[in-house]
């Protein structure tokens, strides 16, 4: 029988661990699937990792994954991926606010041909004003820089052997999982959810960390802020043109040539987009000089893997 992969990274998780993997592993008995749990610890802070080695104990087609410090999630769905034996693979949050049941239906699209299912939001649960502002801001400047709908977009999705081997295969460090599982194509569709309330612990998402969050990945993805910087400058260089020609239109009808006020301000808008723009092309610097140094994107202090009498440690 194929088995299924679930991967779950995990960030200060120690109230839901035992409910994920009690919860995930009685359905997938229960549907009768083949399957394993990756839970990796992105190096949390409380007890996720003692929590995460207890169910090893306890549960055979457990695996886990810790590293030496938080490397964010992006990294953690690639060490999970790397991780997994499935013939399939879905990543989904350890909160369980994307729903069990949900993967079963995946893997049925799976069973049926599918290569990449994708995960779509149907509504976002309760968030506050600010925070659903926000997301939507995000979204909204995620997909016009990667091209791709990401409005209702999730890391919550299944992949086949082959689509993890092309992501797994990219040597790029700064990933975007969500967009990357997208571009790489294959035959394709979507399933559509509910998010879920958290039922234990809080949400790691702030308002500054989407923007964060946004920033990096726009320029990991994109280059539309580079184009931004070639589209500021012809706007300011038809505004010079503009006052050019007024200005000699005004030097050979014999006026004084007025505007103080005017020069200023030029001066202060022409070196405010030279400045923003110098920001911009020193951040895609700074990301190609990460690449550039071929450093992980995540160290792994220990893997073990459940067995069934004792917890194997996998030494890497």
């Amino acid at each position: 029988m194929p088995k299924l992969s679930i991967v779950l990274p995990a960030y200060n998780e120690e109230q839901m661990i035992d409910k994920t993997a009690g919860v995930l592993s009685g359905l997938m008995e229960k549907e009768k699937i083949d399957y394993e749990l990756v839970f990796v610890d992105d190096g949390s802070k409380d007890l996720t990792w003692n929590k995460i080695e207890k169910i090893c104990n306890q549960n055979k087609r457990i695996t886990g994954v810790h590293f030496s410090r938080n490397f964010g999630k992006e990294s953690a769905i690639f060490a999970g991926l790397a991780n997994a034996a499935g013939d399939c693979c879905v990543v989904m949050d350890c909160d369980l606010q994307h729903p069990p049941e949900t993967v079963v239906e995946m893997y049925r699209f799976w069973e049926q041909g599918y290569e990449v299912v994708e995960g779509v939001k149907k509504s976002r649960g309760k968030e506050s004003v600010l925070h659903k502002a926000s997301a939507g801001l995000f979204y909204k400047m995620m997909s016009k820089a990667v091209k791709l709908d990401m409005s209702r977009a999730s890391d919550f999705k299944l992949m086949d052997r082959k689509a993890v081997e092309a992501l797994l295969a990219m040597p790029e460090r700064n990933a975007f999982f969500r967009a990357l599982s997208s571009w790489v194509g294959y035959r394709t569709t979507s399933v559509e959810f509910d998010v879920r309330e958290r039922e234990a612990g809080e949400s790691k998402w702030s308002t500054w960390s989407l923007v964060k969050y946004a920033i990096t990945n726009i320029v990991a993805f994109s280059t539309m802020p580079m184009q931004l910087v070639t589209i500021a400058g012809g706007l300011v260089f038809l505004v010079g043109l503009i006052l050019g020609v007024q200005t000699l239109i005004k030097y050979f009808s014999g006026h004084a040539v007025e505007g103080f006020t005017t020069v200023i301000l030029l001066v202060l808008i022409i070196g405010s987009i030279i400045m923003f723009s110098l920001g911009i092309i020193g951040y895609y610097i700074s990301k190609i000089y990460e690449e550039v140094k071929g450093r992980p994107r995540y160290l792994i202090s220990r893997t073990i893997r459940g067995t069934d009498h004792e917890i194997q440690e996998i030494k890497k």
